[in-house]
C-alpha cells in the first residue's frame, strides 16, 4: 500500500526542540518494511511530506510515535492517478446501471 505523509511543526516548539529533533533524526532510520519513494520538505521548513509504500502500516505508526513530540502527522493511504481514474469510471457505470 501507498501513503502520502505529512508532517508540520507543533506550535510553540523553540529552538531546544529544533536541536533536539534533529539528533533524534540523525540517528533515526525506516524500518525495511517501509520504502520512501519520496522525502522532502517545505521550503517554509515548517514540515514536510514523503510518498512511503508498505505492506506493514505499523511502520508508519512507530515514526510517527518517535517523531510525535515535535511534528503533527496526517497519513494519507494513496493510490496511482489512473488506478483512481479507473475505478471512478467504473463506479459512474455502476451508477448508470442503477434505474
Amino acid at each position: 500500500m501507498k501513503y502520502v505523509v505529512s508532517w508540520i511543526s507543533k506550535a510553540g516548539l523553540g529552538e531546544a526542540d529544533a536541536e533536539r529533533s534533529l539528533a533524534v533524526f540523525g540517528k533515526w532510520s525506516p524500518l525495511p518494511a517501509a520504502t520512501f519513494s519520496e522525502f522532502v520538505g517545505r521550503l517554509d521548513g515548517r514540515g514536510g511530506f514523503a510518498v512511503v509504500e508498505t505492506d506493514d502500516p505499523t511502520a508508519i505508526l512507530r515514526d510517527a510515535s518517535i517523531f510525535g513530540a515535535w511534528f503533527e502527522f496526517d497519513v494519507c493511504p494513496v493510490v496511482d492517478i489512473v488506478e483512481l481514474a479507473r475505478v471512478g469510471a467504473e463506479a459512474v457505470e455502476f451508477r448508470k446501471s442503477v434505474t
